[in-house]
């Protein structure tokens, strides 16, 4: 298999956790570092897959990589070839497919549930999970579902937290947190965490019983990678 195409937007919003559940199952991957103006594929000629994390802007700017990204997103869904988002992703494939991208009522920051959304595409993908589980958010806007796609998770203050076309999944919550990642993004981000609120946690919060927080959420996204991955070529 060729390598799995990984966007990152930011320095500090890496692959974290996928990164190590690619690794053990063998599967190759590339780091496409935007923030250090890597050059965006024109192609996805021979890419199996295509991952996009998170970051701080907003997918409404107009920064110069964001069509490029987008484009390669509708030739990746057009082909049959899975996308999956994180955040910041899943907002890009929204766009790409039609959806807008708007300020949430609130920000969500934190460790936050979310619930799915009952259909039987949501039963497929999230087979062997919990109705309701605990996911780790960072986000201030949110997307809306794009024609043709199926939602499967939301959450009280965010109503899409999750939708599917095809083999593509994106997502507005985080499922590839590790502790060190929290607590860099809690050093990075920190003026977005005062004053804290029911949405939005403070540092202690975000780091309290880190370990077995960040064991769960890993516990899950293995769930929902191993079925991601049912779609590589």
């Amino acid at each position: 298999m060729q390598e799995i195409l990984i966007f990152r937007h930011a320095p500090h919003e890496g692959p974290g956790y996928l990164a190590d559940y690619l690794d053990h199952r063998g599967l190759p991957h590339r780091l496409i570092c935007i923030d250090r103006n890597d050059p965006v594929p024109a192609s996805i000629d021979g890419v199996p897959g295509i991952v996009l994390m998170g970051g701080p802007m907003s997918v409404n700017d107009p920064l110069p990589w964001i069509p490029k990204v987008t484009d390669l997103i509708r030739q990746a869904v057009a082909a049959d070839v899975p996308v999956l988002g994180h955040c910041l992703g899943g907002q890009l494939i929204s766009k790409a497919l039609g959806g807008a991208i708007n300020r949430n009522p609130v920000k969500e920051i934190g460790w936050l549930p979310v619930a799915r959304v009952e259909s039987a595409i949501a039963q497929d993908w999230l087979d062997g999970l919990p109705r309701e589980f605990e996911v780790f958010h960072w986000h201030g806007e949110t997307f809306s579902i794009p024609p043709g796609a199926t939602r499967i998770l939301a959450s009280r203050d965010c109503a899409n937290q999750a939708f599917v076309i095809g083999k593509t999944l994106a997502l507005q919550c985080h499922i590839e947190m590790t502790g060190e990642m929290v607590h860099e993004w809690a050093r990075v981000g920190g003026d977005e965490l005062a004053p804290a609120c029911a949405t939005v946690q403070n540092p202690q919060t975000l780091t309290a019983n880190l370990d077995a927080r960040v064991a769960r959420l890993q516990g899950l996204a293995d769930k929902f990678y191993d079925r991601w991955v049912q779609g590589l070529r």
